[in-house]
Parts: structure tokens; C-alpha cells; sequence
């Protein structure tokens, strides 16, 4: 497995979000019915000025990481950015968009990954895998990022989640014994990909009809809902569908390391409801005072960025402790389920 060909670790972390706007005054802004969005938990949420981009916000973090750490981005090996919304222009790299932003000198290595809110996590897997085929990768600038195109989407209308704009970068180094990454495990089940699939702005559908705004689109869940004809019994088994899924996800990636459900401290999963995050946690005997459920309600969903953004918050405030291992898991879009652990 290659969780035995290479041992890497975080040395630090980066962060940058949005300015903070309260759930409750700016819910009506975005949708009819505000109570239902109350309702979620979220007090807070990072909304980006106009004019910031994705780029801009992975930049900031990644310049934040680095600058902690007293190095430049001349010191890295590579940059992967993770980016879970609507590029900031089609046949463009943000990766690449980053590694200059960051001034990077002559050539560099960069990756970009956007499979929705799973590619904060899953890349780390794919950092693994680099890692283990290329040994002079020593440095890695891993950042996730979402920057909400609110042309394209309603933030608080695509799922039960009041979507974010931040970022969170990772200096990965080899070797390094800290926040060591032990697995990544993910499936999906293709048959549910078009799930929260936006319609417009794509080869498919490149201009949205006269008068439409993303506050004409239907909510997330209307998709589902016709996925599966609004029979009700098939709605209750998807719904025992997807919380079993994660907890397999979470299964496989403890086999992978070699691990037991005794060694598992923390599940961070993605910055849902309190509720939600409480019922992933509890297969592993996990109680809610060790998951990302406090933060989430914080911080609204920022996709990719939820689960390393929670964990790096949790680390400087001494919430985990060194050796604990801990669960960055979610669903995503594909649908994907997926869990990285590391060992604090």
C-alpha cells in the first residue's frame, strides 16, 4: 500500500476567507423562505468581496502558510489546488493562476483538482501517490479553496448548507512526524452524478435564458427528489444509503492504515448541521466535543477547504492532541464518498 512507501506530514497551516456575514440578517437576500436556512444552525458565513476570486483567495492562504513557516514559494516542489466551485474562467489553470500570483521563479509542478467538495480530502491521496513515485518532492503547497460564483449558484439554496468563500493551505513536507497522513479511501456511485449539477454556464448550456438568476434555480434537493420519483420509501433508503456509506468510507480507510474503530478520536466531517455531523461521528464512538460540528456553524460550508481549514483550527486550539487520529470524511458530488486519516 502506499501508506508503507511514503510518510509525509503538515508542518503548518494557512487560512483566508471572505468578510463575515450573519446568517440570519442576509438569509432573505437569498432566499423566500429564511427561517428554513435559520433552521440549519449556521450563524455565520464568509462572503468575498466582489472582484476576489478563487485564485486571489488561494493565493492568500498559501502566502499565509508559507509565511509562517519562514519560506518562499521558491522552496516548493510543487502546488496542487483543490477548487470545489465554478473556475474563474474555463481553459485556464488555477494552479497555475497560483504558483504566479505566489511569484514562483522558472518552472514549478502544479496540479489542479476539482472534484467538488471532495478534493480538500482526496487530494492528499493523490499527493501520496506523487510522493511515492517521484522522491525529490520534498515540499507540497496543498490548498483548497471555494469561492461561491453566485451568477451560477444561490449559496444557500443548493443543499441544507449555507455555502462560504474561504481557503486553507497545507505546507507538506517528507519525513515530517506531525499531522501525518497514514490513508485516503473513496468510491462513488456514478448513477447518482447528476445530483446538485448546475445547469448553466457549461458546453451543455453556455447562457442561461433571458431574466434567469441564480435565485430562479431550483434547490438541490428537487434533483433528488426526481431521481427517485418522490416515493418516500426510496427517499428513507437513500438517506440510511448515504450514512452508511460514510461509514464505510471511514471503515476502509482505518484497514488501510491498519487501524481499528478503538484508534479513531476525531471525525471531521463537512461543515454541516450540527446534527448531521454528530450522527457520522456516532458508529465510532465519537462525541460531538470531538468533531468540526462547533466550527461548522462558524464558518457556513466552504467545500473543499471545510475539513483542513476545521482541522487546522483544531490543532492551534488544542482541541486534538499529539497522536490522536483523526477522520476527514464527507459526500461530495459524483456522488463521492471519501475519508482521509492522519495521525496527529
Amino acid at each position: 500500500m502506499v501508506s508503507q512507501l511514503v510518510e509525509f506530514g503538515v508542518a503548518g497551516f494557512g487560512y483566508a476567507t471572505g468578510e463575515d456575514r450573519d446568517v440570519a440578517k442576509t438569509a432573505g437576500d437569498y432566499v423566500s423562505d429564511p427561517e428554513r436556512v435559520i433552521r440549519w444552525g449556521y450563524h455565520t458565513f464568509h462572503r468575498a468581496p466582489d472582484g476576489v476570486t478563487a485564485t486571489d483567495l488561494a493565493t492568500a492562504a498559501g502566502r499565509d502558510a508559507l509565511d509562517k513557516l519562514g519560506m518562499s514559494a521558491n522552496d516548493l516542489d510543487l502546488i496542487v489546488v483543490a477548487a470545489s466551485e465554478v473556475p474563474d474562467y474555463h481553459h485556464w489553470d488555477t494552479s497555475a493562476g497560483v504558483a504566479r500570483q505566489l511569484k514562483v521563479e522558472g518552472t514549478i509542478q502544479t496540479l489542479l483538482l476539482n472534484e467538488g467538495c471532495a478534493c480538500g480530502v482526496t487530494g492528499l491521496g493523490y499527493v501520496a501517490g506523487l510522493m511515492a513515485v517521484q522522491p525529490e518532492l520534498r515540499n507540497v503547497l496543498f490548498i483548497a479553496v471555494n469561492r461561491v460564483s453566485e451568477f451560477h449558484r444561490n449559496r444557500m439554496n443548493v443543499n441544507n448548507a449555507v455555502h462560504s468563500d474561504g481557503a486553507v493551505a497545507a505546507v507538506i513536507k517528507r519525513g515530517h512526524e506531525n499531522v501525518r497522513w497514514l490513508s485516503t479511501e473513496q468510491f462513488t456511485d456514478p448513477d447518482l452524478s447528476d445530483f446538485f449539477r448546475t445547469d448553466v454556464g457549461g458546453a451543455v448550456t453556455p447562457v442561461p435564458l433571458d431574466g434567469w438568476t441564480a435565485k430562479d434555480a431550483p434547490p438541490g434537493h428537487a434533483r433528488i427528489h426526481e431521481h427517485f420519483e418522490k416515493n418516500p420509501a426510496k427517499l428513507r433508503e437513500f438517506v440510511a444509503t448515504l450514512n452508511q456509506r460514510i461509514t464505510d468510507s471511514i471503515d476502509n480507510a482505518l484497514k488501510r492504515a491498519d487501524l481499528t474503530r478503538d484508534d479513531l478520536k476525531h471525525v471531521i466531517y463537512i461543515n454541516d448541521s450540527a446534527d448531521t455531523i454528530e450522527e457520522v461521528a456516532e458508529p465510532f464512538g465519537v462525541t460531538v466535543e470531538h468533531t468540526n460540528a462547533e466550527l461548522s456553524l462558524s464558518h457556513g460550508h466552504m467545500g473543499a477547504a471545510d475539513q483542513l481549514f476545521c482541522l487546522g483550527e483544531h490543532i492551534e486550539r488544542g482541541d486534538v492532541q499529539p497522536g490522536d487520529v483523526v477522520a476527514l470524511c464527507g459526500i461530495s458530488i459524483g456522488m463521492r464518498w471519501y475519508c482521509t486519516l492522519v495521525r496527529v
